[in-house]
């Protein structure tokens, strides 16, 4: 039986959605060492599983963890290495956010004790549940897609230059799927209108990276939106008044109905 902070969804399409970044859930024990609560939530992927419910009605298995990432990043290498060397990113257990605020009180940030307790506590039993999902499904199908579902700000100067575009792609550089996958996703996105990069700023994480094994039928992808796509984005740097802004069914419809385009050639390539 899962833990009740990780959520699962079982489908049987050959496809499986990956939520890393949703939860914003702060452990008790751990609420009082962050500056504020508003700090350790600012980074989620806002709504994005709300904005991806109708996976459900493609056949989709759905993995998400309900923890914040500032407890635990599930989506980074858990040695701490950097996926991204040389340029700014968070950590394992991140002790800044996006734009370089200190999460932590001073004198509370984890420890290596504290961290590997987070990792035994919440980022195994992640990948556990996502390694069966995928065990499952790869016992029906003859190859699957992994699909990383992402969001973050359109503007975050200490992580990149200018305007990230609206769709951002990521396969470990063309390892982590078949060209054909990339391909289809990219003519989805193209069609409608909307800015795309294909491993720019954001190549795929450690899920991407880790799980994408395409010589043994399992075919991973990151996408990365950026939120103003489906949510307004405050123009001044965001506050606890401005940020997050409401998810509204309306101004999230075009998103939806592109995405469910993207994940339907997600299930082409896969089925054929």
């Amino acid at each position: 039986m899962s833990p009740p902070w990780l959520e699962i969804h079982r489908g049987d399409a050959p496809l499986v959605i990956s939520f890393p970044h949703t939860g914003t859930d702060l452990p008790a024990e751990l609420e009082d060492r962050f500056v504020s609560p508003w700090l350790a939530r600012k980074d989620a992927d806002w709504w994005i599983d709300r904005l991806y419910d109708f996976a459900a009605d493609l056949g989709a298995t759905t993995v998400r963890t309900a923890v914040s990432r500032s407890v635990i990043d599930v989506n980074r290498d858990p040695s701490g290495a950097s996926l991204y060397p040389g340029q700014a990113t968070t950590e394992l257990c991140p002790t800044t956010t996006f734009n370089g605020e200190p999460l932590y009180r001073a004198g509370h940030e984890p420890d290596q004790a504290e961290i590997d307790r987070r990792r035994q506590t919440w980022f195994a039993p992640y990948h556990q549940a996502l390694d069966g999902e995928l065990a499952r499904l790869r016992a029906i199908h003859g190859r699957l897609v992994l699909y990383e579902a992402h969001s973050i700000r359109s503007t975050i100067p200490r992580l990149f230059e200018g305007e990230l575009p609206q769709f951002n792609l990521g396969t470990n550089s063309g390892a982590g799927c078949d060209l054909a996958l990339t391909r289809e996703v990219e003519a989805a996105c193209d069609a409608t209108g909307w800015s795309r990069a294909t491993n720019g700023r954001f190549k795929g994480g450690w899920t991407t990276r880790r799980c994408g094994r395409p010589a043994e039928g399992v075919h991973a992808i990151q996408m990365e939106l950026a939120c103003r796509g489906y949510i307004d984005e405050p123009r001044e740097a965001p506050t606890a008044e401005t940020w997050p802004t409401p998810y509204r069914a309306d101004r999230a419809a075009p998103m939806r109905a592109a995405l469910t385009e993207v994940l339907k050639a997600c299930l082409a390539f896969a089925e054929s």
